[in-house]
């Protein structure tokens, strides 16, 4: 599966702890990332300062379900999960 341009579910669901450019100590869940831009769309996809956690990230349908309104419901469903 390929991401959705425009999603960023995946940049305001989740927590992350690690740095991100901006948010020097992560982002906590439901939070959006300063780096998702006004589209929706990560402004630091394809750059070496991009957290790891961000590129092993994979789109997948078991967390993005049929567009961005499920992805964000099973994204905050598995951060509670294994937050």
């Amino acid at each position: 599966m390929q991401c959705r341009a425009g999603c960023g579910a995946c940049c305001i669901a989740p927590s992350i702890s690690s740095p991100i450019p901006g948010m020097p100590n992560g982002k906590a869940a439901g939070e959006r990332c300063v780096q998702l831009d006004e589209n929706n769309l990560c402004q630091l996809f394809g750059h070496p300062d991009r957290p790891q956690v961000c590129q092993q990230f994979d789109a997948d349908y078991s967390v993005c379900g049929d567009d961005r309104g499920q992805a964000l419901i099973l994204l905050t469903r598995l951060e509670q999960l294994t937050g």
